[in-house]
């Protein structure tokens, strides 16, 4: 019976899983259809014993069987297997699961199946937080720290640097309460450094975002002189940059050194951008060479556009030719990582490729690819123009040479860009001939170019008021390019000069369709449709420029000028008053202003405006003769005098001022300045008749004997006068009418006198009503104005009275009074 139970010998250390993967082939049933025995057992009763259940064990080998010593003894498989569990040697062989997941004896006795054991009924409640515990005190407390820091940092985005700064400033106090607690509650192995460390970065920077530099460094200090935070040196490149916005470059330099020895190499790009700070830091401070030396690093590490176009500046500093066309080559060489613009050109045959091709012609990546070659073009550009004239004997040479460089690189486009250049520097040196010269060998180029040169040409011959070549070359620019806006402007521009004024609104318009931000072209056409006197339609032209140039002068001095004709005088004012805050030392805007106030009636606003342009422009004619008359109406002669005394000097050969300055005298009760003031005026200008009068009458008042030479003197002159008028063709027997308006006495020409302006007669209505004499003297004006005065201040003062006074023929005539000729239109 034992004969096939194999018994380990002692020995030997079996291994416990020995025979564990062996096969039984009593187990192997692909061939049990075959199997003659195996099919007879089915048939016979052999084959239908009941099952071996797990209280009934088989009698197979796992049944434990007595040895001849009467010790058990675990029987293996046939293949000598130990079964589960069993011992020996004094060593358990490993058990193995044969129980399934929510299985377990209980369900032979009728248990229901209830693996997630829902049966045992609702879990316990959670334990309550004892928040009145310290650790949930200071767990508290740093959340609050953390919600501040937020805080500030959303309000800095925001650009409220206020409230972020106090935002910051409250977390600090916050986090040093809560450090306190910790220290109290817990060992100091537990306190949160990363806070302290966020709290202190935050506060930082918002100090330096306030331009609170030395609260910042020394916040700054904190965090770099405290050696538990591991990564606080890097914070140096922070006070660096402090350092170099406060324009001390030497502490600039020495902190951005000392953060470059603190990054390690990995971070490569982050040490590129602290070497081109450097570099920045040794330009600013006039030490080229050692910046060359940061930018050719960076030029051999990670070359940039930025790092080659400063290189090119340090070469030109220092003037070496050679290195400046070295390094003019490396700023093209530069890879711009951008993909070739062919692939955005969609194909004819392939829709759904067109459709992908459409979506992402202008997605954000394409754009950034645009802007970064465009800043690129900029720089190649800036850089062509600065070093062409000092890498060759000439500009000219210059030129040539970067354009063939330029025409060997991805930059070709450039190369036209250059040579028109070249020619707008020949127009700044006012070398005009090759400046044609360079434009005209476009004419043969692509569309493109061609109608660009012939832009700069017609605008060349615009300003040179050559207008019929400045058409010629307009049309072609058109005819080149029709959406170019700045050919379409031109050609509008000469239509305008030649009054077609239609036309060039067209003209306009199309160059606002083809480019809507083309200001030159809505500005020309709201001058042109006040040409027309569609002034409804210029104002809105100059109220769209006015929402793209909010302090633009000229724009608002235009609506002004359009309310002034649409005979709006309040909205004309307040938009003069605008013009006035952007450009308080124009003249022109406060004399306009004082002249709208004066015709509104308020004077004292009149005089404020005007009297504040006086200040800053004291040669305006017009402005100096309203307050001189303002002056005589409020009856300030005395101050009168200043005025029209300017007014001599501005127009010394105008004698009319003169006389004003003498009448002034009179008035104020001078009369021996008065009579020295005549005789003056009758040395500069003998001939003069009002002068002799005034001397005529005086004398005789004041009983001199030189009255009657002055009598002889001024009948001789109006005899010379009639004579004058008679080879003039005028009528000689208008002398005799005193009552008439006679011409402008310092010229002698003759005309007769012109009558007011509107504008005269406005401004000097309540003057008229004011009482005067019956005898107006002839005054001299060079102006379209009557020539009478008309006295504001009604009769003389009294004269005083000699025993031989006697008057004369002439003495029929009062003095002279002021009235509308001195009036500023």
């Amino acid at each position: 019976m034992l004969q096939n139970v194999h018994l380990a010998p002692e020995e030997e250390e079996e291994d416990l899983y020995s025979g564990y993967n062996d096969y039984n082939p009593a187990f192997d049933t692909e061939d049990l259809e075959q199997d003659v025995v195996f099919q007879q057992a089915l048939k016979t009763s052999h084959g239908r014993r009941p099952p071996i259940t797990a209280k009934i064990p088989g009698t197979a080998a796992g049944r434990p069987l007595g040895t001849a010593i009467g010790g058990r003894v675990n029987l293996s498989s046939s293949r000598g297997r130990l079964m589960t569990g069993a011992v020996q040697d004094g060593v358990a062989r490993p058990m193995t699961a044969v129980i399934a997941a929510g299985f377990n004896k209980s369900a032979l006795r009728g248990a229901a199946f209830d693996p997630l054991g829902q049966s045992r009924g609702p879990a316990p409640p959670l334990e309550t937080k004892n928040e009145d515990s310290p650790e949930e005190k200071l767990k508290q407390m740093e959340k609050n720290v953390n919600e501040l820091i937020e805080e500030s940092c959303i309000a800095n985005s925001n650009g409220d640097l206020k409230q972020a700064l106090e935002k910051a400033k409250e977390a600090g106090r916050k986090e040093r309460v809560l450090v306190r607690l910790r220290e109290q509650v817990l060992t100091p192995e537990n306190i949160n450094l990363d806070l302290t460390y966020s709290v202190l970065l935050n506060l930082a920077t918002q100090y330096s975002a306030n331009e609170m530099y030395t609260e910042a460094l020394n916040t700054y200090q904190v965090i770099v002189k405290n050696k538990m935070f591991n990564h606080g040196g890097r914070l140096k490149v922070n006070m660096a940059n402090i350092y170099l916005k406060q324009r001390n470059y030497s502490k600039a330099i020495k902190f951005y050194r000392m953060a470059l020895d603190q990054i390690p190499g990995l971070h490569q790009e982050m040490r590129i951008k602290i070497m081109q700070n450097i570099g920045v830091a040794f330009i600013k401070t006039g030490h080229y060479a050692d910046a060359i030396t940061s930018y050719e690093h960076i030029m051999n590490e990670s070359p940039s556009v930025k790092a080659a176009f400063n290189m090119i500046l340090c070469y030109f500093a220092i003037g070496d030719r050679d290195k400046i066309k070295k390094a003019f080559q490396k700023l093209i060489d530069v890879p711009l990582g951008i993909d070739d613009e062919e692939k955005y050109i969609p194909p004819n045959d392939d829709p759904h490729t067109n459709l992908v091709i459409e979506a992402i012609k202008n997605d954000s990546l394409h754009q950034m690819e645009r802007e970064r070659k465009a800043l690129a073009e900029k720089y190649i550009m800036t850089a062509a123009k600065l070093i062409a004239p000092a890498i060759e004997t000439s500009f000219a040479d210059g030129y040539d040479w970067c354009v063939e460089v330029v025409k060997a690189s991805p930059y070709v486009e450039l190369a036209n860009d250059l040579e028109i250049n070249k020619a707008i520097t020949y127009l700044r040196q006012r070398n005009f001939t090759q400046a044609v010269e360079t434009l005209k060998m476009f004419e043969k180029k692509d569309s493109r170019v061609k109608s660009a040169a012939a832009t700069n040409l017609s605008f060349f011959y615009f300003l040179e008021k050559d207008y019929a070549q400045a058409d010629i070359y307009a049309d072609l620019a058109v005819s080149s390019d029709r959406y170019n806006p700045a050919a379409l402007t031109n050609k509008g521009n000469v239509d305008f000069i030649n009054g077609d004024y239609e036309k060039a609104a067209e003209y306009y318009k199309e160059a606002l369709r083809n480019d809507s931000s083309c200001t030159e072209a809505l500005y020309n056409l709201g001058l042109t449709y006040k040409k027309l006197n569609r002034l409804e339609e210029g104002l809105d032209c100059f109220l769209k420029l006015h929402a793209i140039f909010r302090n633009s002068a000229q724009v608002l001095s235009q609506i002004a000028t359009l309310y002034e004709l649409l005979e709006d005088p309040n909205q004309a004012i307040e938009w003069l008053m605008q013009l006035v805050s952007v450009a308080p030392t124009d003249s022109h805007a406060l004399a306009k202003l004082g002249e709208l106030y004066d015709a509104e009636g308020d004077k004292s606003q009149a005089f404020q405006y005007y009297y504040e342009s006086y200040r800053y422009c004291p040669s305006n004619i017009e402005v100096i003769e309203w307050l001189g008359v303002y002056y005589i109406a409020t009856q300030f002669c005395e101050k009168a005098i200043q005025y029209f005394e300017r007014a001599s000097l501005i127009q010394p050969s105008q004698v009319k001022w003169q006389l004003i300055v003498a009448s002034c005298y009179r008035r104020s009760g001078n009369y021996q300045k008065t009579l020295e003031t005549y005789k003056e005026i009758h040395k500069k200008f003998p001939d003069n008749v009002e002068c002799l009068r005034f001397l005529v009458r005086l004398c005789t008042d004041m009983g001199l004997k030189e009255a009657q030479e002055y009598a002889t003197k001024l009948k001789k002159a109006e005899k010379m006068k009639d004579l004058r008028e008679q080879r003039s063709g005028r009528d000689g027997s208008s002398r005799g009418r005193r009552d008439g308006r006679e011409g402008s006495a310092s010229s002698d020409s003759g005309q007769s006198s012109r009558t007011t302006s509107a504008k005269g007669d406005r401004l000097s209505a309540k003057l008229r009503t004011l009482p005067g004499s019956n005898d107006p003297y002839e005054a001299s004006n060079n102006k379209e104005i009557d020539a009478s005065y008309v006295d504001p201040l009604g009769p003389q003062m009294e004269r005083p009275k000699t025993a031989a006074k006697k008057r004369s023929e002439d003495d029929e005539f009062a003095d002279e009074e002021l009235g509308d000729d001195l009036l500023p239109e």
